[in-house]
Parts: C-alpha cells; sequence; structure tokens
C-alpha cells in the first residue's frame, strides 16, 4: 500500500503542539493552596491559580496519518532513508568505583561532516541527584529526561520522599518503550545517588536498560573503552577516577572526528549528590600533555624524520 508522504512538507511535522495541565489537589492532595480555598466550588480557577498548577501528562504530537506508526518507520526507512539515518558522533562515559560514580563526557555537536559546536552540555542535570548523559538525537534526549525530572518531582509531591535511582531510570525506560519504533535516537547513561548509594544505568530508544559498573557510548566509545578496560580499578581514589574519565575522553577524541571540543566531568557521591569537577579542559591541549608524559616534546614528531623535507 503506498503512502502519501506530502504531511511531512508542513513544518510543524512532528513537534509537540500543546500540553495538558493538571492542578496540583490532584497531584499532591495533602497539598492545599490558600488561593483555592477563597474561591467557591461553583467558580472556575481564577488566573493566579492557574499559575499554580503543575503541568502533567497530556503531550499531543503531530505524527504520520496512519493507524501503525511503527510499520511507517519501517516504510521511511526504504523511501526517504537519509531522513531517518542522522548522521551522529559523540564520546560519553561512565563508571562506578569506590566514592561513587564518576561521568566524562566531549562537548563535540555534528551535523554530518559539519562541526556545529564545541561547546554542548552532554551531561543533563535532572535534579540534585540525578544526572543524565546525551548521545543520539540532541533533542530526544533533552526532552525526555527533563520530562522525567518532572515526573520525579510530581512522584516526591505525591509520597513525600525522592524516588531511586532505579525508579527514575525506569521511568525513562517505560517512556522509550511506549515510543519504541517511532524514530526516536537516544543512548543515555543514568546516574545518582540515594539510600543504596550512587548507581550507574543505560537506557536507549529500544527501550534497553542496563545495570553496569562501566558503560562508553557513541561514536568513540570504542576508543575510551580501550583506555578504560586498560586502567580502571573500582577502588580508585576520585583524582585517579576523574585523570581516567579525561584521558578516555581525550584519546577518543583524538581518534573520532566527530567527537571533540572540551571534556566536562562530574562526581556522583555515595550521599546523594553530585558535583561538577572540570567544566571545560581543551581536548587539544590534552593531547599535548599526554605527549609529554611520555617524554615526547610537541606532538611527539621532532626526533622523527620527515619523507618531505
Amino acid at each position: 500500500m503506498d503512502i502519501d508522504f506530502s504531511f511531512m512538507d508542513n513544518e510543524d511535522f512532528g513537534l509537540a503542539k500543546s500540553f495538558s495541565t493538571a492542578p496540583v489537589s490532584l497531584i499532591a492532595p495533602q497539598i492545599s493552596l490558600a488561593s483555592k480555598e477563597q474561591v467557591a466550588p461553583e467558580k472556575e480557577y481564577t488566573e493566579s491559580m492557574e499559575q499554580s498548577e503543575i503541568k502533567a501528562d497530556g503531550f499531543c504530537f503531530k505524527l504520520a496519518p496512519t493507524e501503525d506508526q511503527v510499520q511507517f518507520q519501517r516504510q521511511l526507512k526504504t523511501m526517504a532513508p537519509k531522513m531517518t539515518d542522522f548522521a551522529k558522533g559523540t564520546t560519553t562515559l561512565a563508571f562506578e568505583f569506590k566514592e561513587g560514580v564518576l561521568v566524562a563526557v566531549d562537548a563535540r555537536a555534528t551535523q554530518g561532516a559539519f562541526i556545529s559546536s564545541n561547546q554542548v552540555r552532554k551531561v543533563i542535570e535532572i535534579n540534585q541527584f540525578l544526572l543524565g548523559t546525551m548521545a543520539g538525537g540532541a533533542a530526544d534526549c533533552q526532552f525526555w529526561e527533563k520530562y522525567v525530572a518532572m515526573q520525579c518531582r510530581v512522584f516526591e509531591l505525591r509520597h513525600g520522599y525522592q524516588p531511586s535511582v532505579a525508579m527514575a531510570s525506569m521511568m525513562l525506560c517505560g517512556i522509550m518503550r511506549q515510543y519504541k519504533g517511532y524514530g526516536l535516537s537516544m543512548g543515555t547513561m543514568f546516574t545518582g545517588s540515594d539510600s543504596k548509594g550512587a548507581s550507574l544505568y543505560y537506557i536507549d530508544n529500544d527501550a534497553t536498560r542496563l545495570r553496569g559498573r562501566l558503560f562508553a557510548v557513541g561514536s568513540g566509545g570504542t576508543f575510551a573503552y580501550g583506555v578504560l578496560d586498560t586502567n580502571y580499578r573500582y577502588d580508585m581514589s576520585l583524582d585517579e577516577a576523574v585523570n581516567l574519565g579525561v584521558r578516555a575522553i581525550a584519546s577518543a577524541t583524538y581518534k573520532d572526528s566527530a567527537s571533540g571540543g572540551v571534556v566536562r566531568v562530574y562526581h556522583v557521591t555515595n550521599h546523594g549528590t553530585w558535583n561538577l569537577i572540570h567544566d571545560q579542559i581543551d581536548v587539544s591541549q590534552l593531547h599535548y600533555e599526554f605527549e609529554n608524559s611520555k617524554g615526547h616534546r610537541g606532538d611527539g614528531r621532532e626526533n622523527t624524520k620527515s619523507n618531505f623535507l
């Protein structure tokens, strides 16, 4: 059966068009709003009361006019592969050690062969105890991880305590399962600290959810794994963990053209908090520092005879 693709010419195709709201009383019955108590039951909410509402579920995404969205995506990959095969690249990594979880990321954003930015923040600060990394489609990662942040806040209002890291990761995994096959592009590491200490999860757009000690995600992940597998130890100190994370990212950016910019490093403690250790370390400068540490001068080629001289 032929499908009419003319609807994709609309510039608003695929955008979230509307959001619904829910009163605080529905989300957290134990909370009493003074402004609500002053209004008679038969009267509608005033504008000031609407500002006290919390946004809840009710996204209205504009999708293709077909009942089977998954089958549509499969046909789209055949008929228009460039619309779904995103040219993306990044390097993100995280690993557990005795003092918590160390997260290190690069900062390059690419559009195919074009480098669009070297200052992208690929660690999403979900709340005061949760962090998420960004690999794949930037829009998908940012939107859904911020949505999980809202859901965590709603859970806290309802129950009076924060959700665990495992529960928060299941929220995101449940969303990915609901939209599986819809064309999302996301590979994120979810880490945080709760009453059981720091923990680390990997979640992607296929609703895969893995609990692990060490992950490297993105086009440069293979190169980062080479450094991590060689030098990783669980009993590392914080300084050793930071140096390992920085070296792994720097090595990946040197070999992967889609990774680069600066290195950012976060530390998730075992006591319910996270800290930003390094905000901007230039990877090009790191390469020369690592070469110097090996006893090389400059870029390591001064003592090599060139065939072009």
